[in-house]
């Protein structure tokens, strides 16, 4: 029997008053390294599950400026900096998952890593695969290993900025603009895969906070 449908609700408002009141950054960082370390103890607490699954559609239902809010600002490597590299890709993923899954497809056959088994997307992923790879993600994030999740999503960046690569490579001749638009694409997911690997190995030997 299929588990029941539990609608996301909205967060409580209280998570977001200090943070939202506040104009010193010391106590912005403060802030938002405490809601993302008290987000995550409180999701993994509740093992029906539930709470995982309302963060992970929290954001595609009611935008994302509300986490923006919270952990935009957070250093790269850090948990709240984690946390919002990981509701940026999924972002990105869910307003165009078609485009995702043509980087993710090219960069599979350019890429010469097992970045694309690490991410673990099905073969072939489509738009839809894509969606639900990326929330599957965003899930074991708050339910699972966190370092792996980390690690699954940082493999799924450098797939899919190899694809972005290759495509711009396409475009250059008669489309410079959208082989621009590719190639920031690309160097922001390096980036990204970047930090998300620092986070995971900083979330393993107890520093990343």
């Amino acid at each position: 029997m299929p588990a029941p449908f539990h609608r996301p609700v909205r967060l409580s408002p209280e998570t977001f008053d200090h943070l939202l009141g506040s104009h010193d950054p010391a106590e912005q960082t403060r802030m938002a390294h405490a809601t993302a370390s008290a987000l995550l103890a409180r999701v993994r607490a509740d093992d029906s599950g539930v709470s995982a699954e309302r963060l992970v559609a929290y954001a595609t239902e009611h935008g994302i400026d509300e986490v923006a809010e919270l952990w935009a600002k957070s250093p790269a490597v850090s948990l709240p900096g984690a946390l919002w590299r990981l509701y940026l890709l999924q972002a990105s993923i869910h307003a165009d998952a078609s485009l995702a899954a043509l980087l993710h497809e090219r960069g599979r056959i350019e890429l010469p890593s097992v970045d694309a088994l690490v991410a673990g997307a099905p073969v072939p992923a489509g738009p839809d695969e894509l969606v639900g790879l990326i929330d599957t993600i965003l899930h074991g994030a708050f339910s699972g290993d966190f370092a792996i999740a980390l690690e699954r999503a940082a493999a799924f960046c450098r797939v899919q900025a190899s694809g972005a690569t290759h495509v711009a490579d396409d475009y250059e001749r008669t489309e410079p603009a959208r082989a621009s638009e590719l190639t920031t694409r690309a160097s922001r997911l390096s980036a990204y895969a970047q930090d998300l690997t620092a986070s995971a190995g900083a979330w393993r030997d107890g520093s990343l906070n």
